[in-house]
């Protein structure tokens, strides 16, 4: 299974305002609507990071390169990427007059943070932190994004560190959280017949127990690399089959 790792940063949007608080913004006052500035990415196992931004090529360029790596990809990894990354990415290809990439699997991990823990905060830089992974890179805050969108060389460098940075801890973050993700793709898919951890892929697990399912059970794994629960493949006939299992 190929796994992309992602992360995009985006330029705000502009717009005329009556004051600072509470302001609802007409259509008629935005100046200019977001877009993106750039974007990291890497496959999951492999070194290299790549990297794309529009201070380097034009916007169409970028998004056909990060277009390309979501055409290969069988699942993507993000953090709360199914409601902006992703979103975002495809509203800018249908803009440029790109077509969809094939479909692939979405591995959100901020609703992995929200569905299985209890983080004080949810934040990407909070939760690394919390688990000892590490954090974001440090800049100026919102004046990088300005300075970048005014062409500032210096800024980009920072941009790029710190988009890439992300991409990093995202990764960490991942292999940590690996065996408590519900519904993960399953690498058993991509594995022929061979029974796999469906999280990781390792052939290495022990058995442990039952997993059942009214009237019939599967025998139960857990995978000694990453730690996943999981099932076989070959159901077999409870114990329990002549007893009463519910209403006809």
């Amino acid at each position: 299974m190929r796994i992309l790792l992602l992360d995009i940063e985006t330029a705000p949007n502009i717009a005329y305002v009556w004051g600072l608080w509470q302001q609802n913004v007409a259509t008629n006052q935005l100046v200019d609507s977001s877009y993106i500035l750039c974007w990291a990415a890497k496959w999951y196992g492999k070194k290299e990071i790549q990297f794309s931004s529009i201070h380097k090529t034009t916007p169409k360029e970028m998004l056909l390169k990060v277009h390309k790596l979501l055409d290969e990809a069988d699942a993507v990894v993000h953090y709360n990427g199914t409601k902006f990354d992703i979103p975002i990415l495809n509203k800018e290809f249908v803009s440029y007059d790109i077509v969809p990439p094939s479909p692939y699997k979405q591995i959100d991990l901020l609703r992995v943070a929200r569905g299985r823990f209890r983080f004080a905060s949810n934040k990407l830089d909070f939760v690394a932190n919390s688990l000892g992974l590490g954090e974001k890179i440090r800049h100026k805050g919102f004046e990088l994004w300005v300075e970048c969108m005014q062409g500032n060389s210096e800024a980009w460098q920072t941009m790029k560190n710190y988009n890439i940075g992300d991409v990093k801890l995202l990764e960490k973050v991942y292999v940590k959280m690996l065996p408590w993700i519900k519904n993960h793709p399953n690498h058993g898919l991509y594995k022929d017949d061979a029974l796999v951890c469906s999280n990781c892929g390792s052939s290495s697990y022990q058995s442990r127990g039952w997993a059942m399912v009214r009237t019939l059970r599967y025998r139960r794994f857990q995978c000694n690399d990453c730690g996943t629960w999981f099932r076989g493949n070959k159901s077999e006939p409870s114990k329990s089959t002549n007893k009463f299992i519910g209403i006809a």
